[in-house]
């Protein structure tokens, strides 16, 4: 069984670029019935934000994807990574390094000056003499001196790395907590990972992690290291450019559906296929179709791709999200929403045409007041008095028309007045949809008080 596994640290919230990953480990585990876990790395005991882990559990559940089992935290397993230290140590393939951090400094200065790669010197890995007073050790894994460490990457090929290059590195602090490398080992091989797809700056990470399944006679899962996601300049995806807080989308109000459909697309194709529901994404996803090129970041493709989710979502949803209570009858509601529909790329923008149709203007803009001609205004009720069904929008439509051509004045004149009565400003909907939606009282009144203030 393929079991994958999104393992994300809690010193700050989840990015999209985590959700992405997340969604490419979700997806490649549910295509394959296999299963999907959630582990929070929270032993940076320092660093970490309940604010954050309580963060990334909500946005796991705004978003939809499902995790197997309970989540695992690292924090509550640190004894089950003190018996594999203690194992690497009893079986003398790791040990204890007495080198002070001032030494250490000293080393790399050193190796520097010399044209040489700073790393650690194993002055202690076969050290058998008595320990210097005063200094609390790390424990160091004993790395190879020669030959070279090689694993198979699913999009990179295979990669093969000198053992030279490769130092006994740390797996224990001085204060006995593990480092990051050894408990993603150790988590991994006891969870039953199969695979591990994880972006590509984690790629150096792997040789150490493969030393550590080796010393202990783990499996090696198969590993996928997927390229990071970059702003439209090519450089490094920053906050300015998007790479905000999951929740804060939900905030700016994008659909979830959309969002993970944008993501999915930032390094998996299928053929010219742009729109993706959930149930297409498991029976499409597999890990041939990724990219192995970095993904760019466009905004406007996320808003054109939210547009369309939300067409696509159903109207008492919609009303469900913005925790709407629109008084309105069923013909008037479908109306309604099939004009905002087109208009808007966003659910904030959504709510915002809602309340702009629904509140009376208590202002109205100076530009349009400006431009509005008098003669115009007197004939705002007349026009009004004219159409014979509200409730249908063809005969306002009609109704309007043969005013104005009986008056002999612009429809576009009389159309933009009457937008200006109603809602205070330019946009919005269709103006006989609007009318059709708020009905003859409300219109009239809205009107009357148009004509008093202006």
């Amino acid at each position: 069984m393929i079991v994958t596994r999104f393992a994300p640290s809690p010193t700050g919230y989840l990015h999209i670029g985590g959700l992405r990953t997340a969604l490419f480990n979700f997806l490649y585990a549910k295509a394959n019935n296999g299963k999907f876990l959630l582990r929070i790395e929270d032993t940076d005991f320092n660093r970490n934000s309940i604010e954050a882990t309580e963060a990334i559990i909500e946005a796991f559940k705004w978003v939809g994807l499902s995790y197997d089992n309970e989540v695992v935290y690292q924090s509550k397993r640190l004894e089950i990574y003190k018996k594999y230290i203690n194992i690497l140590l009893e079986k003398k393939l790791a040990y204890y390094c007495y080198m002070s951090k001032e030494e250490l400094d000293n080393l790399r200065e050193e190796q520097k000056k010399a044209g040489k790669t700073p790393k650690y010197d194993n002055r202690y890995r076969d050290f058998d003499g008595i320990p210097p007073n005063g200094i609390k050790p790390v424990v160091r894994i004993k790395a190879p001196l020669d030959g070279s460490i090689e694993f198979r990457d699913k999009l990179k090929g295979n990669i093969i790395i000198n053992a030279r290059e490769m130092d006994d590195f740390i797996i224990a602090r001085s204060d006995g907590t593990p480092t990051y490398n050894f408990v993603v080992a150790i988590d991994d091989a006891l969870m039953g990972v199969t695979d591990v797809i994880r972006g590509d700056d984690h790629i150096t990470n792997t040789p150490k992690q493969i030393l550590i399944y080796k010393a202990l006679n783990f499996k090696i899962p198969n590993f996928c290291h997927i390229p990071m996601i970059l702003n439209p300049e090519g450089k490094k995806l920053s906050k300015r450019d998007g790479a905000l807080n999951v929740m804060e989308y939900k905030q700016m109000g994008f659909l979830p559906e959309a969002l993970l459909n944008f993501l999915l697309r930032l390094g998996f194709s299928y053929g010219d296929k742009e729109i993706f529901s959930m149930e297409e994404m498991l029976n499409l996803f597999t890990l041939d179709n990724l990219s192995n090129s970095p993904s760019s970041y466009n905004e406007s493709k996320l808003l054109w791709l939210n547009n369309l989710h939300i067409k696509d979502t159903k109207n008492e949803t919609i009303e469900k999200i913005l925790n709407l209570n629109l008084n309105l009858e069923s013909h008037k509601k479908e109306i309604l929403f099939k004009e905002l529909k087109e208009r808007v790329n966003t659910l904030i923008e959504l709510k915002y045409m809602i309340d702009s149709i629904f509140k009376k203007p208590e202002s109205y803009d100076e530009k349009l007041i400006s431009k509005i001609d008098n003669n115009i205004k007197e004939l705002l009720i007349p026009a009004l008095d004219s159409i014979s069904d509200f409730s249908n929008i063809n005969n306002i439509n009609t109704s309007l028309h043969t005013f104005t051509e009986n008056k002999n004045i612009k429809i576009g004149k009389l159309l933009s007045t009457l937008r200006c009565a109603i809602l205070g400003k330019s946009g919005g909907i269709g103006i006989n949809e609007l009318i059709f939606i708020l009905g003859k009282d409300e219109i009239k009144e809205r009107v009357e008080f148009f004509l008093i203030r202006v």
